[in-house]
């Protein structure tokens, strides 16, 4: 598998990273490694078993907290609380990277990020992680989304193992999941190598409608508030954005880590994920070979699920993007050509009509827009070395390129024609539109990648 990708990665790399990129991407891959001695306070290398096997001697931090958190006790759950199971197991394996290169990644069910759990608000999840006999580490789980007692929670499963607790989701919004390393021990080597996922709490009455403010001229001819209501139902998306610090080994690099210096910044898990492919530049260019997009990086058929795919959506459609920050930098998230419509925290309304809303680390947000013209948008993370090091997603809204008229066709978006890619579209909840056609798309193993074909009947 990873063969293949090295070998049909985009052979262009190179030239479309001209000048500002180039320099970015410079400036990352050349800082030095940390040393064995950094192992005992805090991490270690991927690349090193022993390493490993160091920090499973030591046995991390044992966490000594006041029992604040409401304990639940999975074989004693209150009756009528709906009981949700969430099963994952840990996997280090290695996933590609841009210019047909891997890195040593550390996954959740062999896949980054990992599985999105989606439950209603009230709902008791029973988590259950296994580390299989052959994973060189053991692996804990830290569920942000709610109240759980602390030791159950954060507590490894060791090697061969399987551990389960059980917690509430009282509060909605989007939340982080992620390794709790080996007893805290090596968390951030865990977490930003891959070992995260997202959390949607759906609040017990569903979403709110949309109201979206725009103007008009009165019968007089005067301006006044034209107030748009659209229904809570809409077209959902999820977006994790976080960073790799690697070595020239692919291995994680603390030292990069304390210094900012990011190797890539990704979004589910991959650098210019939803930019377009070879298909696209067909379609609307009449050639494979001529980019649509200044950086194409997957755009062989060959990479099978790591082929870049785009968002559609229809023009004038409620859609709700929730986005988590999995990682160190903050995200300055903005859709370049349109305005936030809403953001909700939790259950609480944070801003109305902004042109682009922080989310700070371990943070997330529920954003609810309208696309009123067709065109092509790149939702960002607005900081530049996020942009040029891979946080741009390329959101394709109606049909601003003329193929209903060149298909002979009548779609409302490139949905119905083309299809969402997989990685990007969450689990069904309440007030979920579905989604009308899908692709295989994501950081999955090639295990991984066929079990979702399955599940979604591709």
């Amino acid at each position: 598998m990873i063969t293949e990708v090295s070998q049909s990665m985009n052979k262009r790399y190179s030239m479309l990273f001209s000048v500002t990129a180039v320099a970015v991407l410079a400036a990352t891959l050349f800082g030095s490694t940390y040393t064995n001695s950094q192992v005992v306070g805090s991490t270690l290398a991927a690349s090193s078993h022993d390493n490993m096997s160091q920090t499973n001697d030591i046995g991390g931090l044992k966490l000594v907290m006041p029992q604040a958190y409401a304990a639940v006790d999975c074989d004693n759950i209150e009756p009528g609380r709906n009981v949700v199971s969430f099963d994952l197991y840990a996997r280090s394996v290695d996933l590609p990277v841009l210019g047909g290169k891997t890195y040593k990644a550390q996954t959740f069910s062999g896949q980054v990020p990992g599985p999105t759990l989606r439950v209603t608000q009230g709902d008791v999840v029973k988590m259950t992680l296994t580390v299989p006999a052959d994973e060189m580490t053991p692996h804990g789980n830290d569920m942000h989304a709610a109240q759980m007692h602390p030791g159950s929670g954060m507590d490894a499963a060791q090697i061969g193992t399987s551990k389960t607790y059980c917690y509430v989701a009282q509060v909605p919004g989007t939340f982080k999941y992620h390794c709790s390393g080996v007893n805290i021990a090596a968390m951030d080597q865990h977490v930003l190598s891959g070992m995260y996922g997202m959390t949607i709490v759906d609040p017990i009455k569903g979403y709110k409608p949309l109201i979206v403010e725009k103007t008009k001229l009165n019968d007089n001819g005067d301006v006044v508030i034209d107030k748009q209501r659209y229904s809570a139902d809409a077209l959902e998306f999820q977006l994790q954005y976080a960073q790799l610090y690697l070595n020239d080994e692919g291995g994680y690099d603390q030292a990069k880590m304390f210094r900012h210096e990011t190797t890539y910044t990704v979004v589910n898990g991959m650098s210019f994920g939803y930019v377009p492919n070879a298909g696209h530049n067909k379609l609307i260019k009449g050639d494979e070979n001529k980019n649509i997009f200044v950086v194409q990086p997957w755009n062989s058929p060959d990479l099978k699920q790591y082929q870049s795919q785009l968002l559609f959506v229809e023009t004038g459609q409620h859609v709700r993007f929730f986005i988590e920050n999995q990682a160190n930098e903050p995200v300055f998230w903005h859709v370049v050509g349109e305005i936030i419509d809403r953001v909700y925290q939790g259950s609480v309304l944070q801003s109305k009509g902004t042109e682009t809303y922080l989310i700070g680390g371990s943070q997330g947000a529920i954003v609810d827009m309208v696309f009123d013209d067709p065109g092509a948008y790149a939702a960002v993370n607005h900081d530049y070395a996020a942009i040029f090091t891979g946080a741009a997603t390329i959101i394709v809204a109606g049909d601003p390129f003329g193929l209903n008229e060149q298909l002979g066709t009548d779609a409302k978006s490139y949905a119905e024609l083309l299809g969402n890619p997989s990685d990007a579209v969450p689990p069904t909840g309440k007030n979920s539109i579905a989604h009308p056609k899908l692709n295989l798309h994501g950081l999955y193993t090639d295990e991984r990648a066929d079990e979702i074909k399955s599940e979604l009947g591709l």
